[in-house]
């Protein structure tokens, strides 16, 4: 997955504490589908308590100056600013689903900074992500299975209390 492609993903689908809080998604296998302009990659992850706040926890902790979610009638519209090196990034997203079995996000990040790039880099990505069923064995929390086998393991938080 290019650069771009992997911040974009990680803009759209992290969501923060600031004013509204997006529902945490059913622990389990979810598969998820993203379709944008480098084409569609699909991937695999283990959720577990507290996978989606360590993800909202990391993008918070620092590389994002704004992170604001808005409830709607339809699901949440998700504003973020951050900065991952050189790169900045603007996106807004609107996100529907039960969060049980699904969740669509459909969203738009504006890139500058990015290498070879003279200018600003527009994204639009959709994720559609379903939850098939339980963790494999030896899958944990966090583990995200790329199309080729290859497993990325991210940290996890502590649920709450």
């Amino acid at each position: 997955m290019k650069l771009a492609a992997l911040v974009t993903l990680t803009l759209l689908t992290a969501g923060s504490a600031v004013a509204e809080e997006l529902p945490q998604r059913k622990p389990g296998l979810w598969e998820s589908k993203s379709t944008g302009t480098d084409g569609e990659t699909v991937a695999k992850q283990c959720v577990g308590p507290g996978t989606d706040q360590a993800l909202v926890g990391g993008m918070a902790g620092g590389a994002c100056s704004k992170m604001l979610i808005t409830r709607t009638a339809a699901g949440y519209a998700v504003e973020t600013e951050c900065a991952i090196g050189q790169i900045k990034a603007a996106g807004s997203s609107v996100i529907t689903g039960d969060f049980q079995t699904t969740v669509r996000t459909e969203g738009t990040t504006k890139l500058t900074g990015m290498p070879g790039q003279p200018g600003t880099v527009e994204r639009k990505l959709l994720v559609e992500a379903k939850r098939l069923g339980d963790c494999g064995p030896g899958q944990k929390p966090g583990d995200i299975i790329l199309p080729d086998g290859k497993v990325i393991s991210m940290p996890t938080a502590k649920p709450r209390q």
